[in-house]
């Protein structure tokens, strides 16, 4: 008799509610003629709450459903929780950028929910193929969400350039998945880590896992697969550039942890040497390259390069304690990040006429609150503390100095202490110079307070109070060990 595999639709409705979500903002669109951006964030952010409370339960679960396929455990959980916070904050700060824009676009959320869901995919994946698949349909969704601005030559140079390159480097993992199946006969974590364990590891298979990482690599935006980041962030809509600075990153993060630690740990002093050098060279050029920048949207798209080098660090340091500095590092960023490209779309108003550094001159005579949010933001980048920035660094040095890799540490420091200089050439714009001209009031939105409110209140209050969050990223990683 054949065996049925287990459907546990619990363990994946997180993702369902945000695809039900979709459809819903997407009918509804169909009927709405004015106002449909208001209605969609509205019904967007009931779906990520709603698929909050639905993914609840997998913090306490550990194991597998679908024949194998998904992942239920705290990992997941954890980046789930990840992608919604994302998710939400991202609505928040669209809904006054697309209105100020005139742009009342129900697609925008249709193609937000879609990619989220698609990143669920990834993080909750136990086969290549999984990741493959959830990849893909975050990547497509993002590829027309990066274009969606429909005056804007540089928003569809920057889909277009997003879209060759993000190709190309799906060919690429999807070759290298293929290149392991030969060798190992499965794409299942589980059997890819006994073929590695066994110990007679095939030429084919190497060149495979080369190419996996070449892959991750481009997702993260390390060195040298990162040209595509500083023009697509550009170019895209500020409130998007920073879900993708974050939610996608978070995702491909996830994906690569969760293959490297579960299916090839056992090959690790083959690929930890190449992630060593990837890290490296991912802090001196993102911060070098951000120091030279006159538009604020390249200089965090660099900062982003940047970060990308410093969670390589808690992957090279491995065991348990480099991974869960990791997941600490990206709930640390993900409000940082978000918070500090909600203030760069309420800055650069319609058409982000205000985007160079310069514009942020004497901002904090004009709007005292916008540049303490703003230095705040740009303190945690930094990782100055008290801020969650300066924890999740600490986290994954100490980790890194633990496991032995002192000169990497030395690198990130050092790297650490460059980016100071262009974070604070922001701050100080904003507090020692006066504007050239007299700038336009700014006017907040709602949404747009409420989720610069929520990224400041996680920047400080996991900074201060860090124990509990490190703790539950020790707990998340377990399942991987």
């Amino acid at each position: 008799m054949i065996p049925i595999p287990e459907v546990n639709l619990g363990g994946i409705l997180p993702a369902l509610v945000l695809c039900l979500a979709g459809l819903v903002v997407m009918m509804l669109g169909l009927f709405i003629r004015r106002g449909a951006v208001a209605t969609a964030a509205v019904v967007s952010i009931a779906g990520v709450l709603i698929a909050a409370a639905a993914n609840t339960p997998l913090r306490m679960m550990d194991k597998q459903a679908f024949a194998g396929l998904i992942n239920l455990d705290a990992y997941t959980w954890f980046f789930n929780l990840l992608i919604l916070i994302s998710a939400g904050l991202t609505v928040l700060t669209s809904v006054r950028y697309l209105t100020d824009d005139g742009l009342d676009m129900y697609e925008y959320f249709v193609l937000l929910l879609f990619a989220s869901a698609g990143m669920m995919f990834m993080v909750s994946a136990n086969h290549l193929l999984i990741v493959f698949v959830g990849l893909e349909t975050l990547s497509i969704a993002i590829y027309v969400l990066v274009g969606i601005l429909p005056s804007s030559k540089k928003s569809k140079e920057a889909a277009l350039k997003y879209l060759l390159l993000g190709a190309f480097s799906s060919a690429v993992f999807l070759y290298g998945a293929a290149l392991l199946y030969g060798s190992a006969g499965s794409l299942g974590f589980p059997e890819l880590a006994k073929y590695f364990k066994a110990g007679q590891i095939s030429r084919m298979a190497y060149v495979g896992m080369g190419m996996v990482l070449v892959g991750f690599a481009f997702k993260v935006a390390a060195v040298p697969f990162h040209m595509w980041t500083p023009d697509v962030y550009e170019g895209a809509p500020a409130p998007l550039t920073g879900f993708m600075s974050v939610g996608v990153k978070a995702a491909a993060f996830a994906a690569f942890v969760r293959v490297f630690f579960q299916s090839m740990l056992p090959a690790q002093m083959n690929w930890i040497e190449i992630i060593w050098l990837l890290a490296a060279l991912t802090m001196v050029l993102g911060n070098l390259a951000a120091i030279v920048q006159d538009n604020i949207k390249r200089m965090l798209a660099y900062s982003s390069i940047a970060h990308a080098g410093y969670l390589l660090i808690g992957m090279v340091a491995g065991k348990e304690a480099g991974p869960a500095g990791m997941l600490y590092y990206l709930l640390a960023y993900t409000f940082t990040n978000l918070g500090a490209f909600g203030v760069v779309a309420l800055v650069g108003r319609k058409g982000e006429a205000n985007v160079m550094i310069d514009d942020y001159r004497g901002l904090a005579k004009t709007n005292p609150f916008l540049a303490l949010a703003m230095s705040i933001f740009l303190f945690s980048l930094a990782g100055i503390p008290p801020t969650a920035g300066f924890v999740g660094k600490f986290t994954i040095f100490s980790a890194a100095i633990n496991a032995g890799y002192i000169w990497l540490v030395v690198i990130g420091v050092l790297t650490s202490a460059a980016s100071v200089f262009y974070y604070f050439r922001v701050v100080m714009k904003m507090y020692m110079e006066v504007p050239e001209t007299q700038p336009a009031e700014l006017q907040f939105s709602p949404a747009m307070l409420l989720a610069l409110g929520i990224a400041l209140v996680g920047v400080l209050y996991i900074g201060v109070f860090p124990t509990n969050y490190l703790n539950l990223a020790a707990l998340s990683v377990k399942p991987l060990f």
